[in-house]
């Protein structure tokens, strides 16, 4: 779904079960958004999104929820308001901890792993 106050596509519902094999890389092939993020499974309260992401994010916070990246291709850079940025390439990961107001980037194609609360608002909390 597109929220029509942002340009980025969020599929929140859970694309696969337990027991099921996720293909990345189906996701990635058929994915014609500059901003994609589909929710794949859900392990316990949480879940694991795909992100598919070019370009830039809006700043934001999560008031009770911590975030954790992880890229898997390409580069992306976590803005925190009032510290530098953190750069994650391939096969690194970061937390944000919960009100840490931030935005993402990323100036390539970059696909990233995403761990939250399934009931995070991805937009963030207003």
């Amino acid at each position: 779904m597109t929220d029509k106050k942002y340009p980025y596509v969020n599929h929140m519902n859970i694309l696969h079960n337990p027991l099921e094999v996720i293909d990345i890389q189906s996701l990635v092939q058929s994915c014609t958004d500059q901003w994609y993020n589909q929710t794949l499974c859900q392990v316990n309260d949480s879940v694991v999104r795909l992100g598919i992401l070019h370009g830039e994010y809006h700043w934001h916070k999560h008031d009770n929820e911590d975030e954790f990246f992880f890229t898997l291709d390409g580069k992306l850079i976590i803005d925190i308001e009032g510290q530098d940025s953190v750069e994650l390439g391939p096969q690194q990961g970061y937390v944000i901890p919960k009100g840490v107001v931030h935005k993402t980037r990323a100036p390539e194609k970059t696909l990233v792993l995403m761990m939250e609360t399934a009931a995070i608002i991805p937009t963030g909390d207003v």
